[in-house]
């Protein structure tokens, strides 16, 4: 069913997984379209952003927010238009950037809303190159990592919204990047769109070894979004004073327990030990003074109108769409930033 103006699509979570996500994850069900009061505004969401976050949500443990409910409504962030609004700072035909979640309609007091105007350009952006993900990737690379010009950066998941930056970044700051993607098309991408030195598929059976190939003089910056084997074999690459900003670790977030194998704790803290290694774990909306979001988005304007920053989408059609988008995402079968167009 299509998104219409007598019903309000949304997607809840329905039970909670064991390791990966499947069919009986989500769910959709429908409800009224809900009515603003005083100080409310109706929102129409036209933009969903999928994020590996989202998978952290499903599970009912302590984290840096509270898990979606049973039967809640999946959260996200969303560009959304503004249908009827209570509030003098919204305007019907305004777009906003809100955290509505996975539905077609959601009532908003306008806080945390930031409003994109009425005829904003390229309006999905601001949920990955201008949003979060570009916003991840500036601050945890320059303000965690601080590159400095001729050293060797190392992006895992590079052709994703937030190493596709991170690596563009460091090459503007005058860094040997290396990029770590999955497959040759990919790696293809990153040397020859995105402009890295290099891009090493680590599903190469000797990837390990390509790796250190392509870092002779070491690794001085890992930016950490994958976590398991491509952590493994950046650890004995790591040069002294090394710094690893941690913005994710999706490999690892569908195991249902502890991992099968080795312990490699001691490995990981004995060369943060020995190398004298610089580990910081960030959210990005948390770790920052909100301040830095104007800089953020002053620098991006620039570097994207100059031509020096290259952005790729990948759309998604339909808001029932999203569940099987989503699980591709956690398994590495997407390209660029994931959006779907509710």
């Amino acid at each position: 069913m299509p998104q219409n103006a007598q019903t309000n699509r949304r997607i809840v979570l329905a039970q909670r997984p064991k390791g990966a996500p499947d069919a009986n994850t989500l769910r959709m069900d429908t409800t009224a379209i809900p009515s603003p009061g005083p100080g409310q505004m109706l929102l129409r969401s036209a933009y969903l952003s999928l994020d590996p976050y989202m998978r952290g949500r499903m599970n009912d443990a302590k984290s840096y927010a509270e898990p979606v409910a049973i039967g809640g409504v999946m959260t996200g962030q969303v560009v959304a238009e503004v249908m009827l609004s209570n509030l003098d700072a919204f305007t019907p035909g305004d777009y906003v950037l809100a955290g509505n979640g996975w539905q077609d309609y959601a009532l908003s007091d306008g806080v945390d809303v930031l409003n994109l105007g009425p005829n904003p350009a390229n309006p999905s952006w601001a949920l990955g190159i201008m949003g979060m993900p570009g916003y991840t990737a500036y601050a945890g690379l320059l303000k965690i990592a601080e590159p400095q010009p001729g050293e060797t950066v190392v992006v895992a998941a590079a052709t994703g919204p937030v190493g596709a930056t991170v690596g563009q970044i460091a090459k503007i700051k005058g860094c040997r990047v290396v990029g770590i993607a999955g497959g040759p098309e990919k790696c293809a991408h990153v040397v020859d769109v995105l402009g890295f030195d290099a891009c090493i598929d680590h599903k190469a059976p000797d990837f390990a070894a390509q790796l250190k190939a392509a870092c002779p003089s070491g690794i001085d910056v890992y930016f950490e979004n994958v976590g398991g084997k491509v952590l493994y074999a950046v650890l004995p690459l790591l040069n002294a004073f090394a710094r690893i900003p941690v913005c994710g670790v999706v490999s690892w977030y569908n195991l249902p327990g502890l991992l099968d194998g080795p312990d490699m704790g001691p490995a990981i803290m004995g060369t943060i030990l020995r190398m004298k290694v610089k580990m910081q774990g960030f959210i990005i909306f948390d770790s920052f003074p909100r301040s830095l979001y104007a800089e953020f988005a002053r620098d991006m304007t620039g570097w994207l109108q100059a031509g020096k920053m290259h952005y790729t989408e990948q759309m998604i059609d339909g808001l029932e769409a999203a569940p099987q988008a989503f699980y591709d995402l956690l398994e590495g079968r997407s390209f660029g930033k994931m959006v779907v167009k509710v």
